[in-house]
């Protein structure tokens, strides 16, 4: 019988082993997304694939990746034949992923000749083919059109590279060596977390390390209940929207959130959202979950370890063939914009049984940007960036500027390094005045980024939203100012649709990014003097 002081030895162990891993992921890794912008995630799962620890990293992967193991193992990949020196890797979102970006790797840990524990990672990886450079492209009507999808495979078996697979992606990529370096990254992260769980098996022994599971899971799982019973019971409706889909032009496509709390359990019903669009701003269930999940965490209080115990108390409702559980072979590439929008109504749900927790509304989307140039003898540089707004204000407090919220928890890439590997220039980087909500407490301001080509051929993917509907202000404060962006030529500005793929530019050509703040809590007018006079004298409102 392990006592208590052990699981918590024990529970505290495994997140540093996560940790470790994450470590290992920004030492060695050799993209910008990954290495700088740090989109990538690692976990520790029990020996049948839930979540018992995590690093510091992208909520969005992290709720999700329990649920892409689980379906590995019930549908595709048979554990008994999985053994101790085989890494599985997958990006199919309609086998357990996200999108084809994100390629995941998993290997199992055994002790004894007994399964004791999975260790995964995740990167969102800097190009996988496709339409657009990237892989983000915003116009595709398929999964297709979006990449190479890579179903449930051994990319090492047996301790040994499996040369086809890793032959057959970098037939499929612009830039190969970027991509297998990240994905060497993840396989050495993987050794790092499995040396880790052996270190605590040996003091432990593997019946030891099953039964410190199944108790940290059930401790979770306890204290997610009382934070859900903690809540008045009560049935919750909030709906935000995406502007479009950009195949449909100007269709909006609603995310409508029926919450209801009832004793020690939560209910999210997804049935009034859109059905699953032509363009790829679809999610999968999986995906969608995880929003749902991460909402009602935020809004427990915490006290208690992030894990899959978590998410026991809590029900999702989403038929399928609605775009927060769409169908194969519905295209993908922009799912975070449908989670941050789940995200947004779920806290605007929340706000109504605990308004004391919930903010208003943050800037709710990926804004991500592609710039591909290519030289005379045809090789292509790719960047991809990740650009983020302001987050809502509080109850107590202003929002925070430029800061990343709910899903997204990315860094920036350094301006030197971008200028240091790539024919562009940042010519502006600023915070955007008045792109925050006016409230009691004013919603952090969004960012203005301005990039300048200096190549003689380039071609630009945007995927965005937020250029319409505004993040929204909770408790009479108001919206955020929404983005936009635009080509300047030749002096001229010219607006971009936000959803755009491969738009031909020139040397001298500058883009430029504004993006959404947050939204403000509170009546404006209950904003005192002092906090006002502060807004004009840096700069953050004009007016």
């Amino acid at each position: 019988m392990i006592g208590p002081v052990d699981i918590e030895v024990i529970r505290n162990a495994l997140t540093a082993a996560a940790a470790e891993m994450d470590v290992t992921i920004w030492r060695t890794s050799r993209s910008t997304i990954v290495r700088e912008l740090l989109d990538y995630s690692t976990a520790v799962f029990d020996a049948n694939g839930w979540n018992l620890a995590q690093s510091a990293r992208i909520p969005g992967h992290l709720n999700s990746m329990s649920a892409a193991l689980r379906t590995l193992l019930t549908e595709y990949v048979d554990a008994e034949a999985w053994g101790p020196d085989d890494v599985v890797i997958t990006n199919d979102p309609y086998c357990g992923g996200q999108h084809l970006p994100d390629i995941i790797a998993y290997r199992p840990v055994f002790h004894e000749g007994k399964r004791i524990a999975y260790v995964g990672a995740l990167c969102h990886h800097i190009d996988v083919g496709g339409l657009a450079a990237g892989s983000y492209a915003a116009t595709t009507t398929e999964i297709f059109q979006e990449g190479l999808r890579i179903p449930p495979v051994k990319l090492i078996e047996n301790g040994k590279r499996n040369d086809g697979v890793w032959a057959m992606i970098r037939q499929n990529i612009r830039k190969p060596d970027l991509l297998l370096g990240d994905l060497t990254s993840q396989i050495a992260s993987l050794e790092v977390g499995r040396q880790a769980l052996l270190r605590l098996a040996t003091r432990y022994g593997a019946d030891g390390m099953t039964e410190a599971a199944a108790r940290i899971l059930d401790q979770s799982e306890a204290g997610m209940r009382a934070a859900i019973a903690a809540m008045p019971d009560g049935t919750y409706e909030f709906t935000d929207v995406l502007d479009d889909d950009g195949v449909d032009l100007g269709k909006t496509i609603n995310i409508a959130v029926t919450l209801t709390i009832k004793g020690d359990e939560a209910v999210a019903d997804l049935s009034a959202c859109s059905a699953q669009s032509k363009g790829p701003v679809n999610a999968t269930l999986a995906s969608s979950n995880s929003a749902v999940m991460y909402a009602l965490m935020c809004a427990s209080g915490g006290g208690f370890a992030m894990n899959a115990g978590c998410y026991r108390p809590i029900s999702v409702i989403a038929p399928a063939g609605l775009v927060v559980n769409a169908q194969a072979p519905a295209p993908v590439a922009h799912r975070v914009a449908v989670t941050h929008r789940l995200l947004n109504a779920m806290f605007g749900a929340l706000h109504q049984a605990v308004p004391d927790r919930i903010p208003a509304a943050y800037y709710g989307n990926s804004y991500v940007c592609t710039f591909q140039t290519i030289k005379a003898d045809a090789k292509r540089d790719v960047l991809v960036e990740i650009e983020i707004g302001g987050s809502g204000g509080t109850p107590t407090k202003d929002g925070v500027n430029a800061y990343a919220s709910g899903m997204h928890n990315n860094s920036n890439i350094p301006i030197e390094m971008i200028e240091n590997q790539m024919p562009l220039t940042i010519t502006r980087y600023e915070l955007q005045p008045d792109s925050g909500g006016a409230g009691e407490h004013r919603g952090g301001l969004g960012l203005l980024r301005e990039w300048r080509v200096n190549s003689p051929h380039c071609l630009f993917t945007a995927n965005m939203d937020r250029f319409q509907s505004q993040p929204y202000g909770l408790a009479g404060g108001e919206p955020a100012a929404p983005g936009h962006l635009l080509l300047i030529r030749d002096g001229k500005e010219t607006p971009i649709p936000p959803k755009s793929d491969n738009k031909p530019l020139v040397e001298g050509d500058r883009v430029r990014l504004v993006t959404s703040g947050g939204g403000g809590f509170g009546k404006p007018a209950a904003r005192p003097a002092e906090a006002q006079a502060r807004d004009r004298a840096m700069g953050y409102v004009t007016g």
